[in-house]
């Protein structure tokens, strides 16, 4: 009688979830965390469901990227919280992850991503730009951005008038250069959809994140964004999207799971940030002082994105810090 052949063994095998024994996490919060402290670790209750989540969010956005991974956050409206997602996005990204993450201000209109991450818009896009030819490693990039903990920050033109001038093929061009030397490239685009640049960050982008927000006008702009993009051909963006439901304001007369209903039907996730007084404020941002909730729901932003890591976009790894690299 034929036996069936095993499964060929391959190091896929040893991971790990499957060869290291159970190290007993030391929870943190509520009375496991006060427990596990007054005993001196004599007595580990483990974790609590909301750290296990949290444990497992962390898994998900250290999802390995075997390329360069662009994210777009968008929306037709202005004052939905846009510049503030891209921002704590990136930051928790930067600060879960290994590898680099540059988060890019494509506002044509002087847009506020480094004021709300570095406190520093001196030095921009416009000034990379008119430095590319000598622009050839990581070190040279590092020369016109801020940093914000690990997060690079790349800042938008100040000056209206010169930044009516990024268009497309100056965001591409841009875009070619970062990543090259970053593995997750954020763009803050502006709030019209019709400007040069916002065309070039759709077609570049592997993932997108639409911000709108429970009330009538930011979940109707929300919604026209994406009508929009499914009229200019970018349906598949839509498809994939995360929609990102900024809680700032609120109003009790809202229906807010009608609302997170609408947008669940026709993108791949919805999240919804709550209110917090940090954010409220419009100033830096600094993430331990976000609230517990705030927190959690942006890693679960940065979560639902990483699910996409393995899912296209460009294979080419970024390349090392060497004044020799150059394009393929």
């Amino acid at each position: 009688m034929n036996q069936p052949h095993p499964e060929p063994r391959t190091a896929a095998e040893l991971t790990e979830e499957t060869i290291v024994r159970a190290r007993g996490d030391k929870p943190t919060s509520g009375w496991r965390g006060a427990l596990y402290r007054m005993t001196g670790g004599a007595i580990n209750p483990g974790l609590g469901a909301v750290e296990q989540a949290r444990q497992a969010q962390l898994r998900r956005m250290r999802r390995p990227l075997p390329g360069s991974h662009q994210i777009a956050v968008s929306s037709i409206k202005g004052g939905v919280g846009k510049t503030t997602v891209s921002a704590c996005l990136g930051l928790v990204l930067a600060e879960s992850r290994g590898d680099r993450v540059i988060a890019l201000d494509a506002n044509p209109d002087a847009g506020t991503l480094a004021d709300r991450l570095t406190g520093e818009s001196s030095i921009t896009v416009r000034n990379l730009l008119d430095n590319l030819d000598t622009t050839h490693s990581l070190t040279d990039v590092a020369r016109y951005t801020s940093l914000a903990g690990r997060l690079q920050v790349l800042a938008s033109e100040q000056d209206p008038a010169m930044s009516e001038a990024f268009n497309r093929a100056e965001y591409e061009r841009v875009c070619e250069v970062l990543t090259r030397f970053y593995n997750i490239v954020i763009t803050d685009s502006g709030t019209g959809l019709v400007h040069s640049a916002m065309e070039g960050t759709l077609a570049l982008a592997d993932s997108l994140v639409v911000v709108g927000a429970p009330t009538v006008d930011g979940a109707s702009r929300a919604s026209k964004t994406l009508d929009w993009m499914v009229a200019h051909g970018h349906g598949h963006h839509v498809a994939n999207a995360v929609v990102v439901l900024s809680c700032d304001r609120m109003s009790k007369d809202i229906d807010r799971e009608r609302v997170h209903a609408h947008f669940t039907e026709r993108c791949r996730a919805v999240v919804e940030i709550p209110h917090d007084p940090h954010l409220s404020t419009g100033g830096l941002i600094e993430v331990p002082r976000l609230r517990p909730a705030t927190h959690d729901a942006f890693l679960e932003l940065g979560a639902l994105l990483a699910d996409g890591f393995d899912s296209g976009g460009p294979t080419r790894a970024p390349a090392t810090d060497t004044a020799t690299s150059r394009p393929a």
